[in-house]
Formats: C-alpha cells, structure tokens, sequence
C-alpha cells in the first residue's frame, strides 16, 4: 500500500489534464489529512478531486442550512464521515432507558441528511459505516442486550446496508472491514485523537482514500470487467505439462486446500459477472486436462470465456484477449505467480492492473482481499450470464473470419432485437449499463436507477431499451437512448450508450431508423446529438458524421424529412 507522504507529493503534480470532480467531505472529526490522501489518490486513478472540506462537527448544519458552503459549492459528490467515536459520546449522555434508541435514532438523522442532499443537490452521497468500538461495560454480554453501545454500533451498521440497498444514490464505504484488517491500534490511535480531534491514523489514510477512492471510480464508470488467470502454480501447484494431471496440487490438504479456496473466490467472482479468461504458456489440450478431468478443480471450461494456451508471449495473448472481448486494457486484472511475466505485460501494456502476489500460494487469498479490485456499485441476474455471452462473442469472432464479405456475415447472424420503453422490469439493467458503459457512450452522463425511474415517467422524455439476439444467443439488453424534448420542433439525444459487445453489427443504423420513426410520429422535424469527448469514447468521435448528421456549432443536427432509412439486418421482436 502507498504510504500517506507519497500521497502528499502527488498533490504538487499536474492535474491539469485530469477528470475534475467537484467533492464535499463533511466530517464530526478533523478530516484534513483524509482529505488530502483522497485527493492524492485520486491523481494515481486520474481524477482531478475539487474537495471543498467543511469544518468539522458540522455535518447537521452544512446539510440543513440551505445556505451553506455545502449548497453554494454544489458538488457532484457528498462523502460523509460520522464516526464511531462520536456516537459513543451521543450513547454516553443518554439514559438507560435511552440506550436502545440509539442506532434507531442516527438511522432516522442519516436518512433526512439523504433526503435533504438528493432533494436539493444532484450529487451522490458516499457514506462511511462505523468502525466498531467495544466498550467493554457488558462483557460478552453486550451481544445480547440491546442497552449495550457494541450491540446498538452493529445493529446501525446492518440498518445502514439495508437503506443503502433501497437506494440508488446512496453508497457505503466499508471503513469498518479496513479496521479488522489493519487492526484497531493501526486504525485509531487515542493519543492522537484527544489532541487532534483526528479518528483516523495518518498509517491507515492510504487504505481508507484507496476504497473511497475505488468507489468513485465505480460511480464513473472505471472498474475492473475481466480477471485473466495463468495456470500453473496460479490455479492449481506445480506444472500440468510437467507433473501430469495426477500429480499437481488441488484438494482439501496441503497447499492444495489454499489453491481450491482460491478457485473458490474466482468462481464468485465470475458468478458476479467478472470475465474470467486463461493465458498460459502451456500446450492447449494439455492446459486444458485439469478443467475437464480433475476432481478437485472448482473451476471448469464453461467458467472461461477466452482460452488462450500457447507458447507466444503472454502480452501478445492478453492483446488477442482484448480484442475478442472489445473492452479497455484498464479493465483488466493479470494474475500470475512469475515476477518475470508479470513484469512483461506490466512494460508491454501499461494500463492492465498486475497485482505482486505473495511467493507463498497460501497467502494469495488474504492479499487479494485488500487489494479491492472488483469494485462495483451495482449487481443484476444479467451479471452472472456474462461469461457465456462472451464465450458466444468469442464464437462470433471465429464465424466472422469464415466470411469475405461483411453483409453475408451479418446477414447469416439471423438478428432479431426487442425495442421498448423503459420499464420496472429494464431499469436496473439500463442504469448499470449507465454506470458501465465508457466506450460507446456519446455524452458520459451517468444516471442511478431513481433517475431512471423519474425520466421513464416524464412526458418530456421518449425512452428506448433494446435487446439483441442472434443464432448464437441472446445478448440481453445492449442499448439504450434517451430523447429529450427541446421543444415543438426539435428531440435532443440526452443519452445514447450501447455495449461493445455489439459494435460493427448495424445496430447504430437499426436504433437511429427507431429515433427518427419516434420523431416523425411526433411531429419533429428535427433531431439534435451531441459528442462529449473523454478518454475512452474516442471510438465514437464520428459517429453523428457517419449517420448523416450535420455539425452545427457543438451539436449535429438531423432533419428528419430528408434523412433515408439506414440499411441494417436486424429485424423488429414483436
């Protein structure tokens, strides 16, 4: 972990070309050194943080006040530090009788601090659960009596998960798992705080500005999509093509128990949606023996979604893998156990993380834990489907090389597409696809699922959802548009973003023949689009030019009167 000086001299660094994001940090002890590891952690994931840093021990008035710094700032994003140590000094001054009302009592404060935030300030609210304190007055008693301040610190902390999970802008920050990890004496030192008013210790800075930091990115769309796995001595002990299938280390004894749990957590994570991919230096059929034959393997062929087993440099694989898949190098985590590998996709490709794993197997698990890798601020049932979807893709790719001429290939897709509104049953789906989609995305504007709901029953807005299904399978929803409308002549596209999985298969041609026909019906003779720039949607720089539209200062614009239907080979799912 980078320790807190480095943070620091990160700060006299040029930020200048970096995202900037307007960020409030309120906090009921001093936050100065927080936020200034927030902020320098923020240079290294390359955000521009613009903290304004509030006073601290007033929480309730930069909230509440509407005329607070808070409210003038107007920032994207809230991150709210109320600590342990303060409620212990709320839990101190109540009676006995009182006790019990405790975590009832903040949870109420905490949701009109919500209320209050999203009502009057469109930013997300990042919210610090509470680090645990045990004060010792009940014994192991404090587990069964609700009078007890242990009992009522847990009981906030599993209400808090159960608001976070009923809404959409409001996001945890896990500072309690990052004190059992460090230990308490590393988390919060009493000398300190009695004389600083400062919870946190400078040591454990790094850690908390690194899951903060993890979760913002999350919220804009930076996150890991993609694991990539070497095999021997990394999945299982020893070398398959040396050893044989009989004699590598897998099962419940041994080091074998340590890389069958770590099989375990891959698994999970590829039930999560994370794509699990293969590069190893190994012939294929024989890399591939251990997922078919062994026993003791958790993970199987279905789980991969690209096999790559050969003997070319691990580079140039991970660059074959990239191209099947269609996603970002910074999307993707290599793990291998030889120093010397790592650090040749490290030099080769400079944007794919490589964790150090530990030399001892036994300790990769526990490493991996702290590294928070696979960051996300969402979930859905399409998530655990992905590695199919892209073993299909993969097939695509396979299909696509058969043929000379790019019509025949598309035509022989035999492409079908469902196009509806947006409804209770797509929303979460477009809003993850919101939160997630960084390449084809015209306009980078991300929308959590409240937004959603609200835009799917306003008048002022025409919403489309579509799907895409081939012989292949089904890619489930892939794109979705948003049209404001301007006013009785003009819609502005607010929102279109659509999976890479489904590049170069007409379907830019397929949705614009929807948003025109939706015009036309409506009497609009004209449809404006707009292109804002940023780092990963260079692909779609053009993409108004090439459908025909006309640049118009920073817009394009589309008359719909004169505008042909775009040939495309995907038909309409009734």
């Amino acid at each position: 972990m980078i320790s807190f000086s480095q943070l620091k001299k990160n700060l006299k660094k040029d930020f200048s070309n970096l995202k900037s994001i307007k960020v409030a940090l309120l906090g009921d002890t001093s936050t100065q050194f927080l936020s200034e590891a927030i902020r320098g952690t923020g240079y290294n994931y390359g955000f521009d943080f613009q903290i304004l840093e509030a006073d601290f021990n007033q929480i309730e008035r930069q909230v509440f006040d509407q005329t607070s710094e808070l409210y003038e700032y107007k920032p994207e994003v809230v991150i709210i530090f109320q600590s342990s140590h303060k409620l212990l000094l709320k839990y101190n001054k109540l009676s006995p009788s009182e006790y019990k009302n405790l975590a009832k009592n903040q949870l109420e404060l905490i949701e009109n601090i919500n209320v209050t935030i999203s009502t009057n300030l469109n930013a997300k609210i990042i919210y610090y659960n509470y680090s645990e304190i045990n004060d010792a007055v009940f014994g192991n008693y404090a587990n069964k009596t609700e009078s007890s301040f242990l009992f009522q610190l847990r009981k906030l902390n599993y209400d808090l998960m159960l608001f976070a999970s009923n809404n959409s802008n409001f996001y945890l920050c896990d500072i309690s798992s990052i004190q059992n990890q460090v230990g308490k004496s590393n988390f919060f030192m009493s000398s300190v705080y009695v004389s600083t008013e400062m919870v946190l210790s400078i040591d454990v800075l790094p850690n908390i500005s690194a899951i903060t930091v993890d979760l913002i990115a999350s919220i804009y769309g930076k996150f890991k999509k993609c694991l990539i796995l070497d095999l021997d001595n990394t999945l299982w002990g020893g070398v398959i093509g040396d050893d044989g299938i009989e004699n590598i280390q897998l099962g419940s004894l041994g080091i074998g128990k340590a890389f069958t749990e770590f099989q375990y957590w891959i698994k999970k994570l590829k039930n999560r949606g994370i794509i699990l991919c293969v590069c190893s230096k190994n012939t294929e059929s024989i890399a591939k023996e251990p997922f078919e034959k062994h026993p003791d393997m958790v993970l199987r062929l279905d789980d991969i979604a690209v096999f790559m087993a050969n003997w070319e440099n691990k580079a140039d694989n991970i660059r074959q893998i990239q191209s099947i898949l269609n996603i970002g190098f910074d999307s993707m985590v290599f793990l291998d156990d030889n120093p010397f590998e790592r650090n040749i996709v490290k030099e080769n490709i400079l944007d794919i993380t490589v964790p150090e794993l530990p030399e001892d197997p036994a300790e990769y698990l526990e490493f991996l834990y702290t590294q928070n890798l696979f960051e996300t601020v969402s979930f859905s049932n399409e998530d655990a489907e992905r590695t199919k979807l892209y073993q299909v893709e993969a097939k695509r790719v396979v299909l696509q090389k058969a043929f000379t001429n790019e019509d025949d290939f598309l035509k022989s897709l035999n492409m079908f597409s469902v196009v509806e509104p947006f409804n209770k049953f797509n929303i979460p789906r477009i809003a993850q696809l919101s939160q997630r989609s960084n390449q084809f995305n015209l306009r980078t504007v991300r929308y959590t699922e409240s937004d959603i709901e609200s835009i799917s029953i306003s008048d002022k807005y025409f919403t489309f959802a579509f799907t895409l299904e081939d012989k292949f399978g089904d890619n489930g929803l892939i794109c979705s548009v948003i049209l404001k409308k301007e006013n009785e002549n003009s819609v502005f596209i607010d929102t279109w973003f659509m999976s890479c999985r489904v590049l170069k298969r007409g379907m830019e041609n397929f949705v614009l023949n929807q948003i025109v026909k939706t015009a036309r019906e409506n009497g609009f003779k004209t449809i404006i689009g707009e292109y804002i720039p940023t780092v990963k949607n260079v692909i779609v720089q053009d993409h108004y030019l090439n459908l025909g539209f006309s640049a118009k200062k920073n817009y394009w614009i589309l008359d719909t009167n004169d505008v042909k239907e775009k040939t495309n080979f995907i038909k309409i799912k009734k």
